[in-house]
C-alpha cells in the first residue's frame, strides 16, 4: 500500500485537464509527454540503408542499430521496415533476430512492432503455456483507451486466430475473468467531466458493496471500469468521508488474490497513470535480479505516450532517477537502448 501513502495525497488536487493541453492556432491540443519524437529530416531509405550495414558489418554495429530505433518515431519505423523489405528482400525483423540476442534483440523487435500488435503480443505472451500473467493482463486492460483495446481485439483475432475475451475466459477464472471482460468491452467514459453527486452516490454503493457478508464485487468492477479518471478521483475522496478506511485499503482488506490487485491496479491508474508505471519499473529493478521485459514492456509502450511524466515520477518517488536505476541494474547495449528511450542519448 506504499503507493498510496506515497503518491495519492499529493495528486488528486493538482488534477486539471487544462494542464494537459497547449493551443495550437487557437486550438486546444494535448501536450506531448513522449521521450521519443519524429526524427527531422527522416529518410526511411538511408535508415534503412544503415540498419543493412550495421547488421551485415561484422560483428554487427548495435549502437548504430540502437541509435536509429530509438530516435524514430513507431510510424517512422513501420515505413523503414517497408522500405528495408523491398530493398534487402527479406523483413528487418528477421535480419535483426539473426544479427542481435537476448534482451536487446527483443528490445529492437518490440520497437519494431506497432503499438497495437505489440499488445497483442504482449496479451498473448502473457496467456500462452503454462500459468498467466495477471500483470501484464491488468497493466494493458486498465491503461489503453477504447480505442486502441478495440483495435487490440481486432488485432489478436488477425494474429492468432482466436477472439481475445474467448482466450481470456479460457485461461481465467471468477471475479478476474469478469474485471478483464468488463475492460474489454471498451466502455469507459473517456470525458473530463466530473458529476459530483455522482461521485457521491457511486462512493455510498461501493461502500456499501464491501460492507455485505459476500462482498459485491461486480459493483466494484462495474463502477471502477466504467467512469472516467477525474471521476474516480473525486468518488475515492468521497469514499474517505463515508467510510473509516480508503478505498484502497477497503479492497486490501476485503479482497483477495488476482482480483483484489486488479482493482487496487485500476484505483492506481485512475489516481495517477504516470505514477503507477513508475511503481511498476521500481518493482522490476529492485531487490535481486531485474526484470528486463517489464522494462522493455512499459518503455516501448509508453515512450511516446507519457514517459516523461514516468521519469518525473520515478524521481519523486523513489529518490533516484530511472536513468540513474537503469544504469546500476543493466549492461551494454540492452543498457543504451533503455536509456535511448528515456531520451537520454
Amino acid at each position: 500500500m506504499a503507493f498510496f501513502k506515497n503518491i495519492f495525497k499529493h495528486v488528486i488536487n493538482d488534477k486539471d485537464p487544462k494542464d494537459n493541453t497547449v493551443t495550437v492556432k487557437d486550438k486546444p491540443k494535448p501536450k506531448y509527454y513522449g521521450t521519443v519524437v519524429p526524427y527531422p529530416n527522416f529518410s526511411a531509405s538511408n535508415d534503412a540503408a544503415v540498419l543493412k550495414s550495421a547488421i551485415e558489418t561484422k560483428g554487427v554495429d548495435e549502437a548504430a542499430i540502437i541509435a536509429i530505433l530509438v530516435k524514430r518515431s513507431n510510424e517512422q519505423r513501420q515505413m523503414i521496415k517497408a522500405v528495408f523489405e523491398a530493398s534487402a528482400g527479406k523483413k528487418l525483423e528477421l535480419a535483426l533476430k539473426s544479427a542481435l540476442k537476448s534482451h536487446l534483440e527483443d528490445a529492437c523487435l518490440a520497437l519494431l512492432m506497432t503499438p497495437a500488435h505489440f499488445d497483442a503480443y504482449l496479451l498473448r505472451k502473457a496467456l500462452k503455456g503454462l500459468g498467466t500473467d495477471e500483470d501484464v493482463l491488468i497493466e494493458i486492460l486498465a491503461t489503453r483507451s477504447n480505442q486502441q483495446i478495440q483495435e487490440i481485439k481486432r488485432v489478436f483475432k488477425e494474429e492468432y486466430k482466436a477472439e481475445l475475451e474467448d482466450v481470456i475466459k479460457s485461461d481465467t477464472s471468477g471475479d478476474f475473468t469478469m474485471a478483464l471482460l468488463a475492460m474489454l468491452k471498451a466502455s469507459k467514459d473517456e470525458s473530463t467531466v466530473v458529476d459530483m453527486a455522482l461521485a457521491e452516490k457511486d462512493a455510498k454503493i461501493l461502500f456499501e458493496a464491501g460492507e455485505t457478508k459476500h462482498v459485491n464485487v461486480s459493483t466494484y468492477i462495474d463502477i471502477l471500469t466504467t467512469r472516467n479518471n477525474l471521476q474516480l478521483s473525486k468518488t475515492f475522496q468521497q469514499y474517505a468521508s463515508v467510510s473509516d478506511v480508503t478505498l484502497p485499503k477497503a479492497l486490501d482488506m476485503k479482497l483477495k488474490g488476482d482480483i483484489e490487485k486488479c482493482l487496487l491496479d485500476i484505483v492506481k491508474c485512475a489516481w495517477n497513470t504516470p505514477a503507477f508505471f513508475a511503481e511498476t519499473l521500481h518493482h522490476a529493478m529492485k531487490g535481486l535480479g531485474t526484470n528486463e521485459n517489464a522494462l522493455i514492456r512499459v518503455l516501448v509502450s509508453r515512450s511516446e505516450v507519457d514517459l516523461k511524466k514516468i521519469i518525473d515520477e520515478y524521481k519523486a518517488m523513489f529518490n533516484i532517477s530511472l536513468q540513474e536505476h537503469i544504469v546500476k541494474e543493466t549492461r551494454g547495449d540492452f543498457e543504451q537502448v533503455l536509456l535511448g528511450l528515456c531520451g537520454s542519448n
